[in-house]
């Protein structure tokens, strides 16, 4: 059965596509709804969104064993964000984390979380754990700023660097510092009258459109866009706030530590401002080019309130950072200017001596 939020009946209200089927794309001002949102005056329909639950006393430490991350110490009230690795390294889950002190809760894109319930239950054993598919019953609001008390909230670690994490991103000042993101649970029989409520006290509302301008413009990868089958968390930047490179063993940890210590991600995230001359936007999945030839994927693109046309593309590593690029959607070509995410040089940190990349304090 498809997801419909009881919000989508709300005034102006035109229902969003792909990744975010269920929710409102916006409300009637994409833009308007962005700048609010970016303000901390908007809340966002997040309800489209999987919620695994994980209960029991080894809870913690037995999610630790499981993933790339730690999370046998989250006090309750903390949050966490983990990955769950094939045995190649290749990213299969990313769970959004909140611990209330009695249940780990796994915020998920719709798409993970059955597959995710699932394998957890398989894992089980003889631990002390309860898992469910909670999606039916929860949702989520998202702002940039608090908004509810009472209730478990997830706050986005990027794009700090969490203890054990490594930053692939090259600049001292990132642009994730300026997007704070906040994620509350809420029970989707309560939606409507607790955004009614958040209405009442000023807030307004905003689409997914206006969520993926700013997390784009942040540089903050998605499961289901940034990744596909092959993605490791390297080329992704996701070892700041996913990856713990020093604890016990965990499926994926050989390639992890392989890459991260004596190799390079074979492809790299990049962040493209692209030509606003055209006032359209290329398709999410047009190819990315140097000159004529094909190295990489559009992977996200939106039209931000200031910077215009954005998006975010995987590209081959060695691909030149000083080069312009072009999106081709079909027969219309985009050029493109890249700023580096990932830096040409990460990995290979054995030895290192000098380059982009530079070891975090």
């Amino acid at each position: 059965m498809t997801y419909r939020s009881p919000l989508l009946s709300r005034p102006g209200a035109v229902a969003a596509e792909g990744l975010d089927q269920g929710v409102a794309a916006h409300y009637g001002d994409p833009l308007r709804e962005q700048r609010a949102l970016a303000a901390g005056t908007a809340v966002v329909d997040h309800s489209q969104h999987g919620v695994v639950t994980v209960s029991g006393p080894d809870r913690l430490s037995w999610l630790t064993t499981l993933s790339s991350q730690d999370v046998s110490r989250l006090a309750a009230g903390e949050s966490a964000e983990l990955l769950l690795l094939s045995l190649q390294g290749r990213i299969e889950y990313d769970a959004h984390v909140v611990d209330d002190g009695e249940t780990a809760w796994l915020l998920v894109e719709a798409a993970e979380a059955a597959p995710l319930a699932e394998w957890l239950g398989s894992m089980k054993f003889m631990l002390r754990v309860e898992i469910a598919d909670a999606s039916s019953e929860w949702g989520v609001l998202a702002a940039t700023t608090p908004l509810l008390e009472s209730t478990p909230c997830w706050q986005d670690p990027w794009p700090g660097v969490v203890p054990g994490g490594f930053a692939y991103a090259v600049p001292e000042s990132h642009p994730g510092q300026d997007r704070p993101w906040f994620e509350y649970l809420v029970r989707i029989a309560e939606l409507d009258s607790t955004v009614s409520t958040l209405l009442a006290a000023g807030m307004t509302l905003a689409g997914s459109l206006a969520v993926e301008a700013l997390r784009i413009a942040a540089w903050r990868p998605r499961w289901g866009a940034e990744t596909d089958e092959k993605s490791i968390p390297h080329e992704l930047d996701l070892l700041r706030t996913a990856v713990h490179l020093s604890k016990g063993c965990y499926k994926g940890q050989e390639t992890v530590a392989r890459v991260h210590n004596l190799g390079h991600p074979p492809r790299r995230l990049v962040f493209l401002q692209l030509d606003g001359s055209q006032h359209t936007l290329p398709v999410v999945g047009s190819p990315v080019l140097l000159g004529e030839r094909n190295v990489g994927t559009l992977t996200s693109v939106a039209q931000h309130y200031e910077m215009g046309p954005i998006g975010l593309a995987v590209i081959k590593r060695n691909v030149d950072p000083e080069a312009d690029l072009t999106v081709l959607d079909g027969d219309e070509p985009y050029i493109a200017a890249q700023e580096i995410i990932v830096a040409t040089d990460a990995g290979q940190v054995v030895g290192r001596q000098s380059g982009f990349l530079k070891a975090v304090r």
